[in-house]
């Protein structure tokens, strides 16, 4: 069963684990569980999702339980400035106290919300994403000449809504997440895999807060992350 963060007659809000698709897709045919399925299994009811995290990343996923909510709540997130994401992400380097990454993003070609024909050609989008840095860590892990490797727990906020935005903006300051297997390092990724017993995108989705659809009220939904988050405990140093 799916942990429910938040629950009334208009919206669900879900903590997903890492590894869970929201919904069926070509891209990953043979999956067989998905948020959308359990969601609606464990409600005993229809529900839309109103937005999509990777399959990697854990936390805040919210659905609408009827299509009217959703349209509205489609808008919202088209909006770019109604709905605020707070994510937490493990990245590889230490990197400034804060800062605003402000790099355009051509679509991907495997986003299904454009036509295949259209991904290649389309101009690139505005994309912001503001950074802050949290934690510092030091791995025993060798990486070309450095005897050890630094990694630093950050807070992303999107500003704009593009595909793997965060992914893509932290490599581009050359601060990949961990764990990233598209825009990452792999062999950091399988070094780090095997010091913490665990492989994973390193990616949490925090925090969303919205306007609700039926109340007008702002509503604060939170997912704190999972227990394997305390394994970076031990490598924490001084900021």
């Amino acid at each position: 069963m799916l942990e429910i963060l938040y629950l009334d007659d208009y919206l669900a809000a879900v903590a997903k684990p890492p590894g869970l698709l929201v919904h069926r897709t070509g891209l990953d045919a043979g999956e067989t569980r998905f948020a959308l399925q359990m969601l609606r299994d464990q409600l005993g009811r229809p529900v839309w999702p109103a937005h999509r995290l990777d399959k990697g990343t854990s936390g805040v996923l919210l659905f609408a339980l009827d299509a009217a909510t959703a349209r509205a709540l489609g808008q919202q997130f088209e909006s770019g400035g109604a709905i605020r994401k707070t994510y937490l992400a493990m990245v590889r380097g230490w990197t400034d106290p804060e800062g605003l990454i402000e790099h355009p993003l051509r679509r991907m070609t495997d986003d299904l919300r454009v036509p295949a024909a259209q991904g290649p050609v389309q101009e690139a989008q505005e994309a912001r994403t503001r950074y802050r840095t949290l934690q510092h860590h030091l791995l025993p892990l060798a990486q070309g000449p450095f005897e050890s490797t630094r990694c630093a727990l950050v807070e992303l906020t999107p500003l704009t809504g593009r595909r793997h935005q965060l992914r893509r903006h932290m490599k581009h300051i050359a601060h990949p997440l961990l764990g990233d297997a598209t825009h990452g390092k792999g062999p950091l990724n399988r070094a780090v895999a095997a010091l913490l017993g665990l492989q994973r995108l390193w990616l949490h989705a925090l925090r969303m807060e919205l306007i609700h659809p039926a109340t007008g009220r702002t509503v604060a939904i939170e997912a704190a992350p999972g227990e394997e988050w305390a394994r970076w405990r031990a490598f924490q140093v001084a900021a």
